[in-house]
């Protein structure tokens, strides 16, 4: 439920930092800065010129004192990012001093904001819609220039514009199978219904594109994981270093020295990718801490959306190489050969199984390149980047909403050539608009609301 008084929180990250910003929202917000807030320019009354930025003092509104130097903005509604009175307070960074200016905003009437509430309230007053909500979050998290991109176009509406689009002909072939129910006496051209169904066969289509976009947007906005897996001293830490431009993993010439997992975070032509280093696999272990290494070597290959099976490119094949392939199961894998910079001694050609193959040089940077780029091509489909299409989907709420739709279109079709009545087509049709509305907000429970914003930090 919305609940229409003024809240209050802290819109920056706590800690030491140069500057920290409480953000005020609703009808008090202008009351509360003039509580708080002293500068000059402002009016006698202490009243603020709306989107103008004031230089004054944060005061302690008990007994008037000066918590710090720093300025205040307030933003009238309703061109602010609620559409209520927005306040911002910025003062220097620090854990105690911002959170003293939050207290003394509650002092003087304002509630501590729930998490995501300032966008929930975005959202309630019409400035955005769900999906655009969700993106905020999106925003945030954003680990890599294609991520970003990804959040952008959800936030300037890529997605809700194109739901918009679909949503024309479902309610004209909606129109159409209505009447039909409301004047049953009168005989219907069977025309119409073959109208109404090629309308349903064209949004069909689109969704069906749409869903397809899904194992891309997935991979852009949540990242993948990638093992490193191969036999002691085959350059699995030498890789991660290469790929992550960090000395990261410990080098060495001594079998075993890699015990426990690595991991580093990188970014693979725009692709956020957790690279996984771990213990060198062979069967006779030195001691049982590395024993443990290579169980849990071989317990995160589950885990992983793709392994890269390094080999020691200037020997030939290991006797156990099927053992070891076997073991990664159904886990789709790359052949990496390593040290490329060496004569090459390995015959790759009786390896069965893999993705792709390419040999690498960690030293000298060779195939590195052709290397990322086979990851990426393996979980990016470029067809659905490379499409005129602007709406991707990267959320599984959104992925399950519409695959629920496409069925329940996919159900009109099949009733309406089985001759069902055309009460039931509707409701076929109605479930489909239900869905595209659960995903734009227009149609969502309370419930769905605490879940998704409870995702949000407080203060945004």
């Amino acid at each position: 439920m919305y609940v229409r008084d003024t809240i209050a929180a802290i819109a920056t990250p706590l800690g030491s930092g140069g500057i920290g910003i409480v953000r005020v929202s609703g009808s008090d917000a202008e009351r509360i800065g003039q509580a708080v807030f002293s500068g000059p320019g402002m009016s006698s009354g202490g009243g603020f010129q709306s989107h103008r930025l004031f230089y004054g003092r944060l005061l302690n509104p008990a007994d008037g004192s000066q918590l710090d130097e720093g300025m205040a903005v307030l933003m009238r509604a309703p061109r602010s990012y609620t559409r209520e009175d927005v306040l911002e307070l910025h003062c220097h960074g620090g854990y105690y001093l911002v959170r003293a200016v939050l207290e003394a905003c509650i002092a003087v009437g304002a509630r501590l904001a729930d998490p995501g509430e300032f966008t929930r309230r975005a959202f309630l007053n019409g400035r955005i819609d769900l999906v655009q909500a969700e993106s905020v979050m999106d925003l945030i998290a954003s680990r890599t220039e294609r991520s970003l991109q990804l959040a952008h176009a959800q936030r300037e509406g890529h997605l809700s514009k194109e739901l918009v689009a679909m949503k024309a002909p479902l309610l004209d072939a909606l129109a159409l199978v209505e009447a039909h129910i409301d004047f049953p006496e009168d005989e219907v051209d069977p025309a119409v219904f073959g109208v109404a169904e090629r309308q349903i066969e064209g949004v069909l289509d689109s969704l069906t594109g749409l869903l397809a976009t899904f194992s891309t947007g997935k991979v852009l906005r949540n990242g993948v994981s990638v093992l490193l897996i191969g036999h002691p001293n085959v350059g699995k830490s030498s890789l991660l270093n290469t790929l992550s431009g960090t000395d990261r993993a410990i080098v060495s010439a001594i079998p075993g020295t890699t015990r426990d997992l690595i991991e580093e975070v990188v970014s693979l032509h725009g692709l956020p990718v957790k690279i996984i280093d771990a213990a060198g696999i062979r069967a006779h272990h030195a001691d049982d801490v590395e024993q443990e290494g290579v169980r849990r070597a071989l317990d995160k290959v589950t885990e992983a959306d793709l392994v890269l099976l390094l080999i020691d490119g200037t020997a030939p094949l290991p006797a156990d190489l099927s053992i070891l392939i076997a073991a990664l199961g159904s886990v789709p894998f790359l052949l990496v050969a390593t040290k490329g910079d060496l004569h090459q001694a390995v015959d790759l050609s009786s390896v069965t199984g893999f993705v792709a193959s390419c040999t690498v040089s960690a030293r000298t940077g060779a195939g590195v390149p052709e290397l990322t780029r086979l990851v990426y091509d393996h979980f990016v489909n470029n067809s659905a980047l490379s499409s005129d299409r602007a709406a991707v989907v990267s959320n599984v709420r959104h992925r399950d909403i519409l695959s629920r739709a496409l069925q329940s279109l996919q159900a009109f079709r099949h009733n309406l050539r089985s001759g069902f009545p055309p009460e039931l087509l509707a409701l076929d049709i109605r479930s489909a608009l239900s869905a595209f509305g659960e995903i734009t907000g227009e149609t969502t429970t309370d419930d769905l609301l605490d879940r998704i914003f409870s995702s949000f930090c407080i203060g945004k």
